[in-house]
């Protein structure tokens, strides 16, 4: 209990976000609800629309993404794709990135991986490219039910994926949410923007609360002093125990 009094930040990765401001008092945790099961539904519909998906990229220093995903586009183009979208979604740690857009995109950037200084790729088992304009269908219907909840301020300070801020009040935390479906989870800035301090300064601690621990992963890469810190909470774990 004390950990939850003592808690001056919170953050969440893509529909994470939701929790954290469901646990900062911003969203009613029914309403955000609610509001997560439109947005999946209709970034579903999206990803039905157009052959997309995620790849998952580790590459060495000299790797430049966006020169990958310009040629990885032009493939799209030679193929008669018409507005092809090829482009970094997920920002993990220095020197790894999620790369979402036309399957033939990602395809083309798996085939030439040693071209473009990618030493892993992976896709992702996912059926579409989140956080891309290709989810643009998914905007409206999202906006509308935030439009019909009511958000307060958070009563500690939660930061954005979209631009790795702090979310200031309730209307800014509308436009973000929505404009998060589109735009790229930039974790690695908001990890940043969440431990910056003065050297010397003691680190909090923090918890990831949820199911697997990938988040502490992707923490080690950004800032090993900060993970020293962190414990991992699994909240079906404690159900169990409790049952048990």
């Amino acid at each position: 209990p004390q950990v939850v009094e003592r808690c001056v930040a919170a953050a969440g990765y893509s529909v994470g976000e939701f929790a954290a401001l469901v646990f900062a008092g911003a969203l009613g945790f029914a309403e955000a609800l609610y509001a997560v099961k439109v947005r999946a539904e209709a970034m579903q519909r999206a990803s039905e629309a157009v052959p997309s998906g995620m790849l998952s990229v580790v590459g060495r220093r000299e790797a430049n993404y966006k020169f990958a995903c310009l040629e990885a586009r032009k493939h799209c183009e030679s193929l008669g794709i018409e507005n092809p979208v090829c482009t970094v979604s997920n920002y993990l740690f220095p020197d790894s990135r999620v790369i979402a857009g036309h399957l033939q995109a990602l395809e083309f950037l798996q085939e030439n991986a040693r071209k473009y200084y990618f030493k892993r790729t992976k896709m992702l088992p996912v059926s579409g490219a989140f956080h891309t304009r290709l989810m643009e269908p998914a905007v409206e219907p999202l906006a509308e039910v935030l439009k019909s909840i009511e958000i307060q301020k958070p009563l500690l300070c939660v930061y954005s994926n979209v631009d790795g801020k702090k979310y200031m009040h309730s209307k800014h935390i509308q436009k973000l949410l929505v404009k998060q479906v589109v735009s790229p989870v930039l974790w690695e800035q908001t990890m940043h923007s969440v431990y910056e301090r003065k050297q010397g300064t003691e680190f909090p601690y923090t918890y990831e609360v949820g199911p697997g621990n990938q988040l502490g992963a992707i923490l080690k890469q950004c800032n090993l002093k900060a993970w020293k810190q962190y414990k991992h909470v699994d909240a079906l774990e404690d159900e169990e125990a409790a049952e048990t």
